[in-house]
């Protein structure tokens, strides 16, 4: 799951972003309110975290135009005022909660997880199953066969994506942008070491294998098809 934070305090910008990282999710980041309007409508993110207070477009007028454009996605208000007035015409405006600075990350953490499982309720499952493989989005975890599988968050945000796009040959770019949110470089061979430990833990002493290298293409998620 994808998260955009458009925030200007570097500080609580930064903080949002490696908690939010840490938990298991891609996260971007803005510091200006018309860089954020931008990123919304061009990224889909699954959830917006959006300060009030911002430069050149303040967080009203930004939640304002992207409902005017349509734009569905959740909406988490941050600020630091108190008054019943802001939160009323936060809520009106179209925003799912709000949080007054300052914060606790848990409780931020808290008000994400059930925002985005009220968000995609009905919209998306959030089990999927793979064969004998099942991973609960919202709980974090992963079974298979019923044996459960621990795994780190980058393991799981891997799993998730291939799962999510199973069948369906994924190229080592789109990998790096979705789970690692950086560009690919072709001398790095992180894919490949995260790839290999997943395998280690989803498909070794299982039967049939899921994870696949197609070569010069990418990594697939699939039953294989028996053979004749």
């Amino acid at each position: 799951m994808k998260i955009l934070i458009v925030e200007d305090e570097p500080k609580t910008g930064d903080y949002l972003r490696q908690g939010l990282r840490e938990a298991g999710f891609a996260v971007d980041l803005a510091t200006h309110g018309a860089d954020g309007l931008h990123m919304a409508l061009a990224g889909d993110p699954d959830l917006l975290i959006l300060d009030v207070m911002l430069p050149g477009l303040d967080g009203w007028t930004v939640l304002r135009e992207l409902r005017r454009q349509g734009w569905t996605r959740p909406v988490l208000f941050l600020t630091a005022r108190d008054q019943v007035e802001e939160r009323v015409r936060g809520l009106e405006l179209g925003a799912d909660d709000y949080l007054v600075k300052p914060f606790s990350f848990a409780e931020l953490l808290a008000r994400v997880r059930t925002i985005l499982r009220r968000g995609r309720a009905g919209l998306e499952p959030t089990i999927l199953r793979v064969a004998d493989l099942e991973l609960d989005l919202l709980r974090r975890r992963v079974t298979r066969a019923g044996r459960r599988i621990d795994l780190t968050a980058k393991e799981f945000g891997l799993l998730a994506l291939l799962m999510r796009r199973s069948g369906e040959v994924l190229p080592r770019s789109l990998i790096a942008s979705h789970v690692w949110d950086m560009n690919f470089d072709s001398d790095t061979n992180v894919i490949e070491v995260a790839v290999r430990r997943l395998r280690a833990k989803v498909d070794e002493g299982f039967e049939p294998r899921l994870i696949h290298t197609v070569r010069g293409m990418g990594y697939v998620l699939e039953v294989p098809e028996e053979r004749a």
